[in-house]
């Protein structure tokens, strides 16, 4: 196991564009890392960098406290698992797994024990002496993780390995991976799209677009305190509703005021980072769990905070379409007088919900945030 340091890391191509810029991470021996963002923000290509298959532009890439920028790929001590397995189709599973090892010139002993571990630790003892062309796509993919297990890396580094298996099978083998973690405890990258997978599997997540890092923190930390609309957009399912107005005061009341007319009041969370902002366009952020048909619990207002406003704390929506999801609904809603507005709302199921009719809903703060316009507008309440 191992340290990894990226500082001021930077990939350009062909002296003009841009693919990662000014990377700074430390992460620490055994944890587990996940890069995310959208395709083309540069999370594969940072990958690549620490492998060594890309060469980097500027900065410095450290594994155990050794600069790494000049080492070779295979001098490194890194195992890389691929998103097509990249398996040699002519050999045994035994021998996918092996061939590394043999290319050392380790010992037999030694190889077939190492193998024989990662097997059992795999689950795949029983299909050594099948082709790669026997087996399933979950198989195949446990293949490649046995073949990187059984060297023993420092670190190891996974670019999207579960994007060519099946929704169900990604899930379990999302846990199995967990797990494997869990017992390895080996210091590891994982690239992915998938905001699923970078909440379940990471102990901190790597937030991209552009080349740059827009945040690094714990899953719930950035679910929570996003700080920009371009992460809070990306991270959580369902994405974020976002509502445009301008922020506005009455009688010491702070409140966004919607081209819709409609009228959010603002609680004093939100409020207190809010007032030089007074007048100005903002973006009202909701995320489709905060929203509830009872103000019970977390869905009450804050104490002392006034609620007998036209709006309170509370949003009408015209619903459209309803999508049952066995003890929870999707309500596709729209705002009065704004049709275009398009709001989701993740509520309680119940049987006589019928679209074509306003609702009410109540909100909850704590899903609730205030950002500047714009696509990367920051967080205004943090």
């Amino acid at each position: 196991m191992a340290t990894l340091t990226l500082k001021n890391v930077r990939k350009i191509y062909d002296k003009k564009v841009v693919a990662v810029e000014d990377f700074n991470l430390d992460v620490a021996d055994g944890e587990f890392v996940v890069f995310v963002g959208p395709s083309g923000c540069g999370k594969s290509t940072t990958l690549r960098m620490v492998a060594g298959l890309e060469e980097i532009s500027g900065g410095t890439i450290t594994i155990d406290n050794k600069v790494v920028n000049e080492v070779a790929p295979k001098d490194r001590d890194i195992a890389m698992v691929f998103q097509n397995y990249a398996l040699y189709p002519h050999m045994s599973v035994y021998k996918n797994m092996a061939f590394g090892l043999m290319l050392r010139k380790m010992p037999r002993t030694e190889v077939k024990q190492r193998v024989t571990d990662a097997a059992k630790l795999l689950g795949i003892e029983h299909l050594l002496e099948r082709k790669p062309k026997a087996l399933s796509g979950g198989q195949r993919q446990r293949v490649a993780l046995g073949r990187a297990i059984v060297r023993e890396p420092k670190v190891f580094l996974f670019d999207e390995p579960l994007s060519n298996l099946d929704a169900k099978l990604r899930v379990t083998t999302r846990t199995e991976l967990k797990n494997l973690h869990n017992r390895l405890k080996t210091t590891t990258i994982y690239v992915t799209h998938d905001q699923e997978e970078a909440m379940t599997l990471g102990d901190r997540i790597v937030v991209m677009s552009g080349g740059l890092i827009q945040q690094v923190d714990s899953p719930l930390h950035i679910y929570r305190k996003p700080v920009n609309r371009f992460v809070a957009a990306f991270l959580g399912a369902p994405p974020m509703n976002f509502i445009e107005g301008t922020l506005k005061r009455d009688n010491g009341l702070a409140f966004v005021s919607n081209v819709g007319n409609v009228r959010l009041n603002i609680p004093g969370r939100l409020a207190d980072g809010a007032s030089r902002y007074e007048g100005k366009p903002v973006v009202l952020g909701i995320r489709p769990i905060a929203m509830s048909e009872q103000p019970i619990g977390k869905f009450a207002p804050p104490p002392g905070d006034r609620v007998g406003l036209p709006g309170g704390y509370t949003i009408t929506l015209e619903t459209h379409v309803v999508e049952p999801l066995g003890e929870k609904i999707d309500v596709s809603c729209s705002l009065p007088g704004a049709p275009d507005q398009k709001i989701l709302a993740r509520i309680d199921a119940r049987d006589d919900f019928q679209p074509g009719k306003p609702v009410i809903l109540h909100l909850d703060f704590d899903h609730v945030h205030l950002f500047e316009p714009g696509e990367f507008g920051k967080n205004i309440a943090l």
